[in-house]
């Protein structure tokens, strides 16, 4: 519900602020005095389009901001999905309207505009002699019959449309599975031809191309190597004063020391381990020399292998492990080409056998809207006639349609307010003041469907009787239990029955300017008898009390 609205520079309004009731509020003034500016400005904030000619003049920008409540079930998944921060259960929702621009915030987070109307349908109906809101919507019809409906009819709702939105997830999947089975043969070819490259390289380790490199790089120096090995060789052991033979000189003279000397014996040991390596190591260097050969052909081959590698890092890679990634792709590419028509069957089965069970239950939900469309029917033309609109017609229909979200129905709202025209869609007919009063039947008979709590009318008691403003009073009453009401009227005995009163007046001095003031006691006793006789005298204030029920 609207907590509160502030208002700033917009049109009459120097500023305002007014807080309003959770039940029925009711604004009251002479014609002209500018009660539909204040209507005005919350259609402004909630998105109506507005121009520069808004802002009272001498200023240079008008300002709107409500305060909203809302309702602990309201969906706020929207505000999260746009940055937007909801403190508890409140919301404030703000309109700049400068000379060039109009800007609109929730929560001090700019939105756009389309975004706040989102939000609008979800908050309020606005219903004056110019517009009406979401009840005029064909598209809210359905939903407003469907909510009214008891919990196995929502419940088979709810159903179907998990079982049509798998059914459209499964038109999705069989789409791409075709297109993936009508993919050209030359495609086809060409995928199987990367695959064969890659796998012919039979690539197995990632760091091939460093190890193969190491090893053409000592296979390309295979002389230098014999070269600088066995010349080491030949210095330890090979020459006629080579170093073994004088180590061998050494070991003897050691020998003799230690048996001449104990005390020398440790070291007798040590050069013993140490020529021993000695000798092993000119051993493994002769044998390393022996053992080096050119090896031409596995020259060849790892040239033509690093060749080979490369060109495939070139196309697949830069690196090897990219070329066996880029491999698994191309051969889930492949398999998921060649296997796609043994899974079209299988979903087109699915599909067929989805669509029985779509068509079976469109079938119930439809007999159960049609029952309870001549239900409602006939409840909203008995509450028309209540309202003074006694040669009206409203009917509900429910027509056939292709399977869509919302079964294989359409509704909409049909209403003749004249015997001799035929019924017509509810936006296309009801006009000036007759349109409030149309709603306020609709939305008596649909409030406990209505997921809206803030309703709006504007001269709604337009070519009323007393009887009729009577009845009219008792059902805003009515609906003022289950939504907050905030209503403009002329007639007294519907402005007695309200929880707040404005009065709002228009004051003339070297600017105009519009007030509004929340009566109390003596004040809403005199605005009821003004209201009454265009007067306050005795009479009227004794009506305006017994109105009031006030002694």
């Amino acid at each position: 519900m609207i907590k509160l609205i502030n208002i700033k520079n917009y049109i009459l309004i120097d500023e305002l602020t007014l807080e309003f009731d959770k039940g029925f509020n009711v604004f009251t003034g002479e014609t002209g005095a500018g009660k539909s500016i204040i209507i005005g400005a919350i259609d402004a904030v909630l998105g109506a389009k507005v121009n520069k000619e808004v802002i009272k003049t001498g200023a240079e920008r008008a300002y709107i901001e409500i305060l909203i409540e809302l309702d602990d079930n309201f969906d706020r998944s929207c505000f999260s999905q746009n940055d937007i921060d909801i403190n508890g259960n409140e919301l404030i929702i703000s309109r700049e309207i400068t000379l060039s621009s109009a800007r609109s915030r929730i929560n001090g987070v700019p939105v756009t505009l389309d975004f706040i109307k989102e939000i609008r349908e979800k908050l309020l109906d606005i219903h004056t002699q110019h517009q009406s809101y979401n009840y005029i919507q064909p598209k809210n019809h359905i939903i407003l019959l469907d909510n009214f409906a008891l919990k196995p009819h929502r419940d088979n709702i709810a159903l179907y449309k998990e079982k049509y939105h798998k059914f459209l997830g499964l038109h999705k999947r069989l789409e791409e599975l075709k297109d993936r089975l009508n993919a050209s043969e030359q495609q086809k070819d060409f995928l199987k031809f990367q695959v064969q490259e890659i796998e012919n390289a039979s690539v197995e380790n990632t760091d091939e191309c460093e190890k193969l490199e190491k090893e053409l790089e000592i296979l390309s120096n295979i002389e230098k190597l014999k070269e600088l090995s066995f010349s080491s060789y030949w210095a330890l052991y090979g020459e006629d004063n080579n170093i073994i033979s004088a180590l061998g000189s050494v070991k003897s003279n050691l020998a003799k020391l230690s048996q001449l000397d104990e005390s020398t014996s440790k070291l007798e040991e040590e050069f013993i381990n140490t020529y021993e390596t000695i000798k092993d190591l000119a051993s493994q260097l002769r044998d390393y020399a022996d053992s080096k050969e050119n090896d031409n052909e596995r020259m060849d081959f790892i040239q033509e292998r690093l060749s080979l590698l490369d060109k495939l890092k070139r196309k697949y890679g830069p690196t090897l492990e990219d070329v066996l990634n880029t491999y698994e792709k191309l051969s889930s590419e492949l398999n998921a080409i060649e296997v796609s028509g043994d899974e079209i069957i299988q979903t087109e089965k699915e599909i067929k056998e989805l669509n029985n069970e779509l068509a079976e239950l469109s079938q119930t939900i439809s007999s159960a809207r049609k029952e309870l469309a001549k239900v409602l029917s006939r409840a909203v033309t008995v509450e028309m006639e209540k309202l003074e609109l006694p040669k009206s017609k409203f009917e509900i229909t429910v027509e056939n349609i292709p399977m869509c979200e919302n079964g294989t129905d359409k509704v909409e709202f049909l209403i003749s307010t004249n015997v001799s025209e035929p019924l017509k869609p509810l936006a296309k007919t009801a006009s000036g003041g007759e349109i409030s009063r149309i709603m306020l039947a609709i939305k008596t008979i649909f409030a406990k469907a209505d997921s809206t709590n803030t309703v709006i009318f504007d001269e709604i008691d337009t070519g009323i009787s007393g009887k009729a403003s009577q009845a009219v009073a008792d059902e805003i009453v009515n609906l003022s239990k289950s939504h907050q009401i905030i209503l403009i009227t002329h007639q007294p005995i519907i402005a007695a029955k309200a929880d707040s009163h404005f009065y709002v007046k228009k004051q003339q001095g070297e600017t105009t300017k519009v007030s509004v003031y929340n009566l109390k006691d003596e004040n809403r006793i005199k605005a009821v008898a003004l209201l009454a006789a265009g007067e306050i005298n005795e009479e009227s204030t004794s009506f305006a009390k017994n109105l009031l029920g006030v002694n």
